[in-house]
């Protein structure tokens, strides 16, 4: 990891902007891509399959899907959360978080209950299982994160959070 850091081309630390200041332009490697590599969402898509592909092995021995990890903490953060609370939070569809709540319960790590505001909604909490998963699942997360964000200064990290804010917001 350190090789990967150390072979990294400098990157601006202060300022705005991570524009370049110089009369020449940037020097640009050639991918052979021509002009889907100038499309963002095209970067976008490959930047997201690395990083799926990582969680995806990282993960691998939980059996826990991304999904399933953020309801979970969702759920340990949120005691007698409402499952379509979750799904609005998490941007699904109800067949969506419905499907992930029934494999959950299923393998024992939430339970269902009544809500004491609504007796139309079910509330979800976590059991011992459950929160013994989370909390495996989160040292994948470090580990995961700590990969993705190797890659960028800490100021990076942040403006990076920030514009992809802009996207799914």
């Amino acid at each position: 990891m350190a090789e990967k850091q150390e072979s990294r081309p400098s990157r601006p630390e202060s300022g705005d902007s991570l524009t370049n200041t110089t009369s020449q332009p940037p020097a640009r490697e050639d991918h052979g891509l021509g002009g889907i590599d100038e499309i963002v969402g095209f970067h976008i898509r490959l930047a997201h399959g690395a990083a799926y592909r990582h969680f995806t092995e990282t993960f691998s021995e939980l059996g826990l899907t991304q999904k399933m990890v953020s309801v979970l903490w969702l759920i340990a953060e949120h005691p007698h959360i409402a499952q379509a609370d979750i799904g609005r939070r998490l941007q699904m569809d109800r067949a969506t978080t419905m499907a992930i709540v029934n494999r959950l319960e299923a393998r024992g790590y939430l339970v269902r209950g009544a809500s004491k505001l609504d007796r139309r909604r079910q509330t979800l909490t976590l059991t011992e299982t459950g929160q013994n998963a989370l909390v495996e699942a989160q040292h994948a997360i470090a580990e995961h994160e700590c990969w993705l964000k190797s890659r960028f200064t800490k100021r990076e990290v942040t403006l990076l959070i920030e514009l992809l804010r802009r996207i799914h917001e």
